[in-house]
C-alpha cells in the first residue's frame, strides 16, 4: 500500500525530472526562434533562415516516436525507473554538447548538420521521458486522486518553459546583442549539465511502480510490448493520437511561434516577448493540479475536451489581442491560452491515457500514442505557422488550422474509456499468447 508521503515523493521527483528534461527541449525551441537562424543558417535570407531554424527544431519530433518505442519496450520489460534515469542522462548530455557546438562561421555546413543530429538525439531521449514519468506517478497514486497526482509531472512543462525562457531572458539582458550571438546563447545549454546531475540523484531515490512490481511477481510481462500495442490496441491508440490535435498544434504556436510573431511581425523587443511567455507559464503551472483534481471529480474526458474546445475558440482572439500591440493585452492573451487551454488538457493527459492500457504494455502504449501525436501535430506546426503568415499576410490560416484540429480532438476523445476513480486493474487482460506466462491474471 502506497501512503501519501510516498506518492508525494514520487510526484515531486517526476515533476523535477520532467522539468529538467523539458528545459532542455524548450531551450532549443527558444534559441531556434531567436538566434539559430543567424548562427547556423546565415546563407538564407531572414525569413528563410527562420524557417530552416524551426525545421531543425522539428527534427526532434521525428525522433520522439522512435525513442518512445525503444524506451517503452524496455520500460515494460525491465522497469520504469531505469528508463527514466537513462533518458534524463542522455537528454542532459546532448543539450550540453549543443552548448559547445561551433557555428556556421567556424565549420561551415558541418555546423547545421551537427545541430540537427544533436536535436534528433534530444528528441529520442524526450520520447522515452514522458511515458515513464507519468506512469511512475499514476501507478503509485490512489484511484480517487490519480488525476491530481498525475498532473504533477505535467507541471514540469510550464516549469521548464519558465526556467528556459527565464534563463534565456536573463542571459539576453546581461549581454549585448553581439555578446549574446557570440557566446551568451550557449549558457542556457551548458547549464543543463549541472541541472541533470540534480535530476538523476532525485530519480534514483524513487521506488519502482507498484504495477510493474506486480508484473514481475506474476511473470506476466508482454513479450513484445510494442507489437502487442499495434496488434490489440490499434483503434484506441489512433484515437489518443487524434485527440491531441488541438493541444499539440496550439502549444507550439503559443510557446514557440509566438516569439517569432512578436519579435519579427510586431517588432517587440526580445526580452519583453520572453517575459510574457514566462508569466503565462507561471499561471499554467499553478492551474494544472487544479485541473487534475477536477478530472477526479467530473472525469478526464470532460476536462480534456473542455480545454480542446477553448483552444479552438480562443485562437482568433489570441492573435487579435497580440495585434493590439498593448503589452498587458499580450500577456493576458498568452496567459489565458496557456493556462486554460493547455493547462486543462495537459493535466488530464497522464491519467486519461494511462487508464487506456494494461500494465504490461502501458509504457509502450502511452509513449507511442503521445509521441506519434507530436510528429503529426507538433513538429510541423512552427514551420507551417511561419509559412501560413508569409503566404497569407495574416494569421487567418492559423485560426482555421487550430479550429480544425479542435474538431478532430473532440471527435476522437468521445469514444475513449472514462476511468476516473476506478482501479487500474479493471482493464481487460491481455491474450495469453502475448505474455511470458499463460496465467497472466494480474491487476493492471
Amino acid at each position: 500500500m502506497v501512503n501519501d508521503s510516498d506518492i508525494r515523493r514520487v510526484g515531486i521527483a517526476s515533476a523535477i525530472g520532467t522539468t529538467l528534461e523539458w528545459y532542455d527541449f524548450f531551450i532549443f525551441g527558444s534559441a531556434a526562434a531567436l538566434v539559430f537562424s543567424k548562427l547556423f543558417f546565415p546563407a538564407f535570407d531572414p525569413v528563410a533562415g527562420t524557417i530552416a531554424s524551426l525545421a531543425s527544431f522539428a527534427v526532434g519530433f521525428i525522433a520522439r516516436p522512435l525513442g518512445g518505442m525503444v524506451f517503452g519496450h524496455f520500460g515494460d520489460r525491465i522497469g520504469r525507473k531505469a528508463m527514466l534515469v537513462l533518458s534524463l542522462t542522455m537528454m542532459g548530455g546532448v543539450t550540453f554538447l549543443i552548448g559547445l557546438l561551433p557555428t556556421y562561421q567556424s565549420i561551415g555546413l558541418a555546423a547545421p548538420v551537427l545541430l540537427t543530429l544533436l536535436r534528433f538525439l534530444q528528441g529520442f531521449a524526450v520520447g522515452g521521458e514522458w511515458g515513464g514519468a507519468t506512469l511512475m506517478v499514476i501507478e503509485h497514486a490512489p484511484a480517487k486522486k490519480r488525476g491530481f497526482y498525475g498532473s504533477w509531472p505535467q507541471m514540469g512543462i510550464p516549469a521548464a518553459l519558465m526556467l528556459s525562457t527565464g534563463v534565456m531572458a536573463a542571459t539576453n539582458a546581461l549581454t549585448t546583442p553581439e555578446q549574446f550571438a557570440a557566446w551568451g546563447w550557449r549558457i542556457p545549454f551548458l547549464l543543463s549539465g549541472v541541472l541533470v546531475v540534480v535530476g538523476i540523484l532525485i530519480r534514483r531515490r524513487v521506488s519502482e511502480s507498484p504495477s510493474f512490481k506486480r508484473l514481475q511477481r506474476s511473470d506476466a510481462k508482454a513479450r513484445l510490448p510494442i507489437a502487442t500495442v499495434f496488434k490489440t490496441q490499434k483503434r484506441r491508440t489512433a484515437l489518443i493520437i487524434a485527440s491531441q490535435a488541438a493541444e499539440n498544434t496550439s502549444f507550439y504556436i503559443l510557446a514557440v511561434y509566438s516569439l517569432v510573431y512578436l519579435t519579427q511581425n510586431l517588432h517587440m523587443a526580445r526580452p519583453l516577448a520572453l517575459r510574457a511567455l514566462m508569466i503565462a507559464a507561471f499561471f499554467t503551472f499553478l492551474a494544472q493540479p487544479l485541473f487534475g483534481a477536477l478530472s477526479d471529480r467530473i472525469g478526464r474526458k470532460k476536462v480534456f475536451m473542455g480545454g480542446m474546445i477553448f483552444l479552438g475558440l480562443f485562437i482568433y482572439p489570441f492573435f487579435a489581442m497580440l495585434d493590439t500591440g498593448s503589452y498587458p493585452m499580450i500577456v493576458l492573451a498568452m496567459t489565458l491560452a496557456l493556462t486554460i487551454g493547455q493547462g486543462s488538457t495537459q493535466a488530464a493527459q497522464p491519467s486519461l491515457f494511462g487508464e487506456q492500457y494494461h500494465a504490461a504494455i502501458r509504457y509502450s502504449g502511452v509513449s507511442v500514442a503521445y509521441q506519434f501525436a507530436t510528429v503529426i501535430w507538433s513538429g510541423p506546426t512552427p514551420i507551417l505557422a511561419a509559412l501560413f503568415v508569409l503566404w497569407a499576410g495574416s494569421y487567418w490560416p492559423l485560426v482555421a488550422y487550430v479550429g480544425l484540429a479542435a474538431v478532430i480532438s473532440v471527435c476522437a476523445i468521445i469514444p475513449l474509456r472514462e476511468a476516473a476513480g476506478q482501479e487500474l486493474g479493471t482493464l481487460e487482460p491481455l491474450p495469453a499468447e502475448e505474455t511470458d506466462a499463460p496465467d497472466h491474471r494480474v491487476t493492471a
